[in-house]
């Protein structure tokens, strides 16, 4: 089985999961944003991997655009996140990303970890911004992105594990 992994990692997370399964699986892996579609359309296997921003998955665009190409390939897409994983909010991340023509595709969701230091500070200032609207809640009635990111602070947190890597790799060894 021959295959790629596709990764926009903008904060190291999306990446770190790429390698892991490069490492599992043997497939290389490639930033999409260096990516061709000529240079997979020999693959038959195609996951794509990304980070979580305003509840957009990054790097789908490339499936978007070349979905048409990747048809009867087996595919899989990951997400990365700050905040543990939530039935509720991975199905609405789900419904917002894979719809269209990536209706489907399974998505799998990967625990990332949390940097102010690497953040840009368009993303720093949005999450003080963030984090001053949250600290106006009652702590019980936050939703767990909330807390997550209360907890979180200024501290350097790293929540990958190859653990939640299991469920794709299952997909795709199927």
């Amino acid at each position: 089985m021959d295959g790629i992994i596709l990764y926009q990692s903008k904060y190291g997370s999306a990446k770190k999961y790429a390698d892991w399964l490069a490492e599992e699986l043997g497939f290389p892996c490639m930033e999409t944003k260096k990516a061709h579609v000529s240079e997979i359309m020999n693959c038959d296997t195609v996951i794509l991997g990304g980070g979580i921003y305003a509840s957009g998955i990054a790097g789908l665009s490339f499936l978007k655009k070349n979905i048409g190409s990747l048809k009867g390939k087996k595919m899989a897409v990951f997400c990365c996140g700050a905040s543990p994983y939530d039935e509720d909010a991975y199905k609405e991340i789900v419904k917002h990303n894979m719809k269209g023509d990536l209706e489907g595709i399974p998505c799998f969701y990967c625990r990332g970890g949390w940097n102010m230091e690497k953040m840009s500070f368009a993303d720093r200032t949005l999450c003080n911004m963030l984090r001053k609207a949250v600290s106006q809640k009652d702590p019980s009635e936050y939703e767990i992105w909330e807390k997550a990111l209360m907890e979180a602070g200024d501290d350097k947190c790293d929540w990958t594990d190859k653990e939640y890597l299991k469920p794709l790799l299952e997909f795709i060894n199927e």
